[in-house]
């Protein structure tokens, strides 16, 4: 089974399953999605600021733009121990200084 494309716009959804010959998931193939839709063979459907670059040199063309999930960005779950350990700290502190620019 094919994984389904959602679209939501003011409260109507639209499911699109892709065909074609090549379908790849969110994983270790993204790299091939992009190339692929960089060099013609297709549609993608990824993450608007992974594809920023390529929106913005006019290598892709955007569409269905008014259908666009917004993503707010990942979130980091953790425990609220006190004593977080120092990797995990520095990860978060690095996060936090990104989001903070």
């Amino acid at each position: 089974m094919r994984a389904l494309w959602e679209f939501e716009k003011d409260g109507e959804v639209i499911c699109i399953e892709p065909h074609g010959p090549l379908t790849v998931s969110i994983g270790s193939a993204v790299d091939l999605a992009v190339a692929a839709a960089l060099q013609g063979s297709g549609i993608i459907m990824l993450f608007e600021d992974w594809l920023r670059p390529h929106l913005d040199s006019g290598a892709l063309v955007p569409l269905l733009e008014p259908w666009w999930q917004r993503f707010s960005g990942p979130y980091l779950y953790y425990s609220g121990r006190r004593l977080v350990p120092a990797p995990l700290r520095a990860f978060i502190d690095f996060i936090r200084e990104q989001d903070s620019q």
